[in-house]
């Protein structure tokens, strides 16, 4: 029989839901399908399984596996336990996971068994399990056999405080050596219904993620409907054809997805002419999304249409809604309900409208700190506002416009140049897919503007005077790029952000040659 009202931790408000609706579809991951009364035994069963093992609250377990049933399970279990999930990426070489785990205090991992060789070199400390989804591995306990245990000896759920850490996530290292962020079960909750209550998600509503989900993107996306009695959808592997597929054959209604795929998406629905009834609303995030793209999907979608910004440390920040879209295309968007937004100047003081200066935020979502790192986590801070590190402006009627991270400002003779503005321009060429601003070494003034291009056409570029015929016309004189590079595509992370360390990497420091 239902419980009247559910626990405060994300376990109760998923128990909650599974008796409320025990034969509703709770999870999709591939072709893994479970109904709340399945996912609530097996969830049941691998925390006690896990437990029996020797997994205690505040315990850090490694999590290396692919969006597969195992993963979201394991975020569910952990829940229950009070254990502190710490996700990594599976693209990572042996050195940095051994390194990283390490760095995260990781007492027990659980690892997708194709990916076992990369962690030969990890050390656990006495008493950490190994535990291997995707197949059997001598000497590591299988996820299923751990179930079989959980099943066979049940134990009564802990009651666990909402403020006990949960997940320690890594950023994606855009700046530098990635920190790990740790989110408590309360934040995880509120960044959950603040999510829901923006974009109108309800238990009525089929929830798609299609990004990895080591990210806090997809992992919102997985708990968000399950601890209110929604369905959560979640692919294994993302392309624009599965995904438009994946919406049509489960009747998605709402998803948030990162610009590089809305990009693709975009492209394969106006190809196939195809369209998307089920879909109520669609939110693009992580990375800014172009104009160009922005205004061609608000002319092809039906449904509601939301770009926002944000950090893993914060959530969403800020949202762009469709009845404002197009009056502010190059918008980010206002400061959601409950909080606060301004712009830092180089002084650490709040700037005017229109001056850019580094985004501040103040939330409730905010993380709990840099795990092992009190410095770090002190510097990021500005009272009781987080500093982003990115480059922003605000209008006079509070649309906040993303100019980029602050390490990506390119000063030449002293003067800040902002490569967004740059990029904006050489992007209108219609022969240009993408591009990137960069600074280059100049014994002069220091730094000079360099573009890296993508074309849509790699073998028929334009040729470069027309870009830098373009340039000339819109763009101050110290704003005008010295040299342009010509590549068949920009680097980007898993998220679809674009690597601009990479590219800087190369070219700025003179590795690049012709």
């Amino acid at each position: 029989m239902p419980t009247s009202s559910p626990p405060a931790a994300l376990y109760g408000h998923f128990r909650h839901a599974a008796e409320h609706s025990p034969d509703k579809l709770a999870l999709v991951v591939g072709n893994a399908r479970y109904i709340y009364r399945d996912l609530l035994q097996e969830v049941d069963a691998l925390a006690d399984g896990l437990s029996i093992a020797g997994v205690r609250a505040g315990d850090h377990l490694g999590v290396l596996l692919p969006n597969c049933a195992e993963f979201a399970l394991t975020l569910l279990a952990g829940a229950r336990l009070g254990a502190v999930i710490v996700p990594q990426s599976m693209g990572l070489g042996a050195e940095a996971l051994a390194a990283t785990f390490k760095a995260a205090d990781v007492r027990h991992l659980i690892a997708w068994a194709g990916a076992i060789s990369n962690l030969a070199g990890l050390r656990l400390p006495p008493g950490g399990m190994r535990i291997v989804a995707g197949g059997v591995r001598e000497g590591w306990t299988s996820v299923q056999t751990l179930i079989n245990t959980g099943r066979a000896m049940p134990g009564a759920a802990p009651g666990l405080p909402e403020a006990l850490p949960y997940l320690m996530v890594l950023t994606s290292g855009s700046t530098g050596q990635p920190k790990p962020i740790l989110l408590s079960q309360r934040t995880k909750r509120l960044r959950a219904a603040a999510a829901a209550g923006l974009y109108g998600v309800t238990a009525d509503d089929v929830t798609l993620a299609a990004t990895p989900l080591y990210h806090s993107l997809a992992q919102r996306l997985v708990l968000m409907p399950l601890i209110s009695g929604g369905t959560s959808i979640v692919m294994a592997h993302f392309t624009p054809a599965s995904w438009i597929a994946t919406v049509r054959e489960h009747g998605v209604t709402f998803s948030i997805a990162v610009s590089s795929q809305l990009r693709q998406i975009l492209d394969a629905l106006i190809a196939s002419q195809e369209t998307l009834p089920s879909l109520r609303c669609l939110v693009s995030s992580s990375a800014l999304l172009d104009d160009e793209t922005k205004a061609r999907l608000l002319a092809h979608l039906s449904c509601e249409f939301h770009e926002c910004y944000g950090a893993s440390e914060i959530a969403i920040a800020t949202n762009l809604a469709p009845d404002a879209a197009f009056r502010k295309l190059g918008s980010v968007g206002t400061a959601i309900p409950g909080t606060d937004v301004l712009i830092l100047d180089e002084n650490g003081q709040a700037t005017a409208p229109g001056t850019p200066g580094e985004i501040a935020c103040r939330t409730p979502m905010l993380f709990s700190g840099y795990y092992g790192q009190p410095a770090a986590t002190q510097a990021a801070m500005w009272g009781d506002y987080f500093r982003t590190g990115d480059l922003g402006k605000m209008d006079s009627e509070g649309f906040l416009f993303f100019l980029g991270r602050i390490k990506d400002i390119i000063i030449s003779g002293g003067i800040n140049i902002y490569p967004k503005d740059i990029e904006e321009v050489v992007a209108s060429h219609p022969a240009v897919r993408e591009c990137a601003a960069i600074p280059l070494p100049d014994e002069q003034l220091g730094e000079v503007v360099g573009v890296v291009v993508a074309f849509h056409v790699p073998d028929a570029p334009p040729a470069l005077r027309d870009l830098q015929r373009l340039c000339m016309q819109r763009l101050g004189d110290f704003q005008q790029p010295r040299r342009f590079f010509a590549v068949d595509a920009l680097p980007r992370n898993a998220m679809g952000k674009l690597d601009k360390p990479a590219l800087r990497q190369v070219y700025s420091t003179g590795l690049h040659k012709g």
